[in-house]
């Protein structure tokens, strides 16, 4: 297993981009808990920190498909690194004003969400062309879909590190500053400086014109909305069966499985139509997300997370390869960022929907919904397969040798205009 990754890491650049990316996420990833305890030092509620966190939570959702958008027109350098520079002004800018203006701080929390750059995207885009293999580059996307578990984890201890050691306010200047380095890192090297989207037919949709990528947004939304419950039944759970400290376990926990499943599913190559691998993979996903409602006790449950999120990160994987087999041309930063908007607005939608959930049926009926989740993402699935399945013969295969990661037959639209 460690032989596949190593062998990714040790091809020039690799580390670099993988590396400079998470650290350039850390701002986003760290962004809801950052806020939350900023308030909290500040003598605000908890409803406040709760709009202020949904609002940048909102705005990212918004800005990564649109900033993924330019980048394939202009380019990943002149796109990201503005961006970033904004959202950690923003960012800053909403640390020292504090609660004072209230208008300004939902202003600028807004603002810092809706410039983060597209880094995910950006480097999913490069893998192709720093990988000349495709089996390499499946592979780097299981260990991304990996390390994005990493950066869930570390985050918040790296938030909460900051904030003993200095304060809440501290915290968001130093992740904010970090992020900007990361994607300093990533710009500045020679991949991202070289990129270039294939040729794109102009259309007003952009990536949203594919109908597989329009089946996979839609899988993956409700997929979303099961993690997204998730969290709100464990503390549910937690607050009958040991507080916080419980509910710690079962979040490391669904991030420990998601990781030992991301690692197994990206040291071995697979063989088959990726859509058929990616139905099995959110079946298993859905099923195992079942025996949470039995609420065992606490280690037994924290095992039970465990096995919850083992096939996450796998199904992750799978879905870049088809997310990047049908996207038009041209758009592939754009089409990865709206997988990333669509798994965060599922999340969102799912602790919307938990909420009221949990207080009628209490956890019992907030970890049902996970299991119906998944359900409904595999009937997506399962209703769309000849979609999701590459129509044969129909397609154009480009002739440049552009870093276009699709490299294969794409359906013809019908526009004549080129952007």
């Amino acid at each position: 297993m460690a032989a596949g990754y190593l062998e990714i890491l040790r091809a020039q650049h690799a580390a670099r981009l993988l590396v400079g990316t998470l650290v350039g996420r850390l701002p986003n990833a760290t962004a809801a808990i950052a806020i939350v305890l900023f308030i909290r030092a500040e003598g605000g509620t908890y409803s406040l920190a709760g709009a202020l966190a949904a609002v940048y939570g909102v705005a990212n959702a918004v800005g990564q498909p649109v900033l993924g958008r330019l980048c394939d027109l202009y380019g990943q350098p002149r796109v990201q690194l503005p961006a970033a520079l904004l959202s950690a002004l923003a960012m800053v800018a909403f640390a020292g004003t504090g609660t004072e203006l209230l208008a300004l701080s939902y202003a600028a929390v807004a603002a810092a969400g809706l410039f983060t750059p597209p880094l995910e995207g950006g480097l999913r885009a490069l893998w192709p062309s720093v990988l000349r293999r495709e089996e390499q580059v499946h592979t780097a996307y299981a260990m991304d879909a990996v390390a994005q578990e990493v950066m869930f984890t570390v985050g918040p201890l790296l938030v909460t590190l900051c904030v003993s050691l200095w304060s809440a306010r501290a915290a968001l200047v130093v992740l904010s500053v970090v992020g900007v380095l990361g994607a300093l890192s990533v710009v500045v090297s020679a991949p991202s400086r070289a990129w270039r989207s294939a040729p794109r037919e102009a259309h007003w949709l952009g990536a949203l014109r594919s109908r597989g990528l329009l089946v996979l947004l839609g899988a993956f939304l409700f997929i979303g909305v099961a993690l997204g419950s998730i969290t709100v039944a464990a503390v549910s759970y937690a607050d009958d069966h040991g507080g916080d400290v419980v509910y710690g376990w079962l979040m490391a926990g669904l991030g420990l499985g998601a990781l030992l499943g991301g690692s197994v599913y990206g040291a071995r190559q697979w063989v088959g139509p990726p859509e058929r691998r990616l139905r099995v993979l959110v079946a298993l996903l859905a099923v195992c997300y079942v025996p949470l409602v039995l609420l065992p006790g606490p280690v037994a449950m924290t095992a039970l997370s465990a096995l919850a999120g083992v096939f996450l990160a796998p199904a992750i994987a799978c879905a870049f390869v088809l997310v990047d087999r049908h996207a038009p041309r041209g758009t592939v930063t754009e089409a990865f960022s709206w997988l990333v908007t669509t798994f965060t607005v599922g999340a969102s939608v799912g602790t919307g929907v938990a909420g009221p959930v949990v207080e009628w049926g209490g956890a019992l009926g907030g970890f049902v919904v996970p299991g119906v989740a998944g359900a409904v993402s595999l009937l997506v699935l399962l209703a769309a397969q000849g979609v999701l399945a590459v129509p044969a013969g129909g397609g154009v295969v480009a002739a440049s040798s552009e870093n276009d990661p699709n490299r294969a037959a794409e359906p013809r639209f019908s526009s004549g205009d080129r952007a």
